[in-house]
C-alpha cells in the first residue's frame, strides 16, 4: 500500500523524491491507464494546484517516474558488484533471487515491461521511453559479460550483446511467468535451467 504524504505547496527536492516514489509504487501496481489523477493526488498528499504546478500533467509525471525508477532487484545487483561480487555470479544471483521476492513484487512484474505492453499501441512516446530503460539494462548486462569473459569465467562463445539480449528476454519472460507460477521452487528450477546458457 502506498504511503500517503501530506504537504502544502510545491514539494521541496527531498519531498519530490518522496512523492515520485509514492507515484511510482501506484503506477507499478496498477498501470498507467488505471491510475487516476485523483488516486495520485491522494497517495502523493498533494492538492490539484500543487500537483499541476510541480509536474504539469499525469503523463509528464509518468515520464519523470520512468526516468527515475529503478527496480529493487537492479539496485541489489549494482550493490553486489560494488561490494566485489564477480560479474557472472552477480548476474546469476540477480536472476535466482527473482524466485524469492515477495508476492507483491512478483505480481507487479517489471515496471518497464508493463509500460511497453500497456502503452505500445496507445502512447509510443512512453513505450519508447520504457524500451530505452530496458535497453540500458541490456547494455549493462553486456558490459558485465565482457568482464566475465575477460576473467575467463564466461565460457559461452556467443557475442556478449546476444547473451545480454537473451538475459533481457529472460527478465521479461520471468516477470510474466512468476505471476503464473509464484512458487519459489518451481521458479528456481526454471531459472537454473535458463542460466546454464551462461555457465
Amino acid at each position: 500500500m502506498c504511503k500517503v504524504l501530506k504537504m502544502a505547496g510545491r514539494p521541496s527536492q527531498f519531498e519530490q523524491s518522496e512523492v515520485l516514489k509514492a507515484a511510482a509504487d501506484l503506477f507499478w501496481s496498477r498501470g498507467y491507464a488505471s491510475t487516476s489523477a485523483e488516486d495520485l493526488l491522494q497517495v502523493m498528499g498533494m492538492g490539484k494546484g500543487s500537483f499541476y504546478h510541480a509536474f504539469g500533467s499525469k503523463r509528464a509525471l509518468f515520464e519523470k517516474v520512468l526516468d527515475q525508477f529503478e527496480h529493487p532487484r537492479i539496485g541489489e545487483l549494482k550493490a553486489a558488484l560494488a561490494s566485489g561480487q564477480p560479474p557472472l555470479e552477480a548476474i546469476k544471483i540477480f536472476f535466482r533471487s527473482m524466485a524469492l521476492e515477495p508476492a507483491q513484487i512478483k505480481r507487479n512484474g517489471c515496471f518497464m515491461g508493463n509500460t511497453i505492453s500497456e502503452l505500445s499501441n496507445m502512447d509510443s512516446g512512453l513505450s519508447d521511453a520504457a524500451s530505452l530503460r530496458l535497453q540500458a539494462l541490456e547494455r549493462f548486462f553486456a558490459h558485465l559479460l565482457d568482464q566475465a569473459r575477460a576473467a575467463g569465467t564466461l565460457k559461452n562463445p556467443s557475442p556478449s550483446v546476444i547473451l545480454a539480449r537473451y538475459l533481457i528476454n529472460l527478465w521479461n519472460g520471468l516477470n510474466i511467468t512468476r505471476r503464473m507460477y509464484p512458487d519459489p521452487k518451481a521458479l528456481q528450477d526454471l531459472i537454473a535451467l535458463q542460466l546454464t546458457l551462461i555457465d
